[in-house]
């Protein structure tokens, strides 16, 4: 596994929409919020997430509140961004359109 160079991480993002660059040089992150209805729809969603870093064996930096949610995926091993990391985000997007 490698580090992205900074063209492949701008194309990546373009097929991810609403997620972003957090952070920079070797803190690099991309990140997405999510907004749920409820607490109890956002603990789901955060649980659905737990289960799918267990599976990757790759695991998100998360900021949970009451109705809301903001995922971050970096490589520290890289120091930056890889492709596991957009793997990653391009399968939290369909936790978020899963059935509730």
């Amino acid at each position: 596994m490698r580090a992205l160079q900074a063209t492949e991480v701008v194309s990546a993002l373009v097929h991810l929409p609403g997620w972003r660059l957090h952070g920079q040089d070797e803190q690099v992150a991309i990140e997405k919020e999510w907004r749920f209805p409820s607490h109890a729809q956002a603990m789901l969603f955060v649980n659905r997430l737990a289960w799918l870093a267990e599976t990757l064996d790759h695991h998100p930096e998360l900021v949970v509140c009451h109705t809301h949610c903001v995922v971050r995926w970096r490589t520290h091993d890289v120091r930056g961004l890889s492709e596991l990391d957009f793997e990653a985000a391009r399968r939290t997007e369909s936790l978020s359109t899963a059935p509730r």
